[in-house]
């Protein structure tokens, strides 16, 4: 099985949003109320890797802050089968592109 993590930009997770994609944020609950992605749900890496096969549907975009913890997030994913993809730069490129956050200062 191919465990090579696929990469999609702040761009295509704008877009991919829209169509209703499962975005998970898998840093800590204290990074996570500091800023978020609309929408994402927020389940440690830790908890992630603990139960991965929980993460549900296919086409996961996992997200966390600059792109290195979704990116293991994703590989333990693909293992328990989940289809899912890593955001390039991760909330920090998603902030610094000046889309929406919640949570945090605004």
């Amino acid at each position: 099985m191919d465990h090579t993590v696929h990469e999609v930009t702040v761009e295509e997770l704008a877009a991919s949003r829209e169509g209703g994609v499962t975005v998970l944020d898998v840093r800590s609950p204290q990074e996570y109320a500091q800023g978020h992605v609309p929408g994402a749900v927020n389940v440690t890496l830790e908890e992630l890797l603990s139960a991965p096969a929980a993460a549900g549907t296919d086409g996961v975009h996992v997200v966390c802050q600059s792109g290195h913890r979704s990116a293991e997030a994703v590989r333990a994913l693909q293992e328990a089968g989940v289809t899912a993809v890593s955001v390039a730069g991760g909330t920090s490129a998603w902030i610094e592109s000046g889309r929406d956050v919640e949570g945090g200062e605004q």
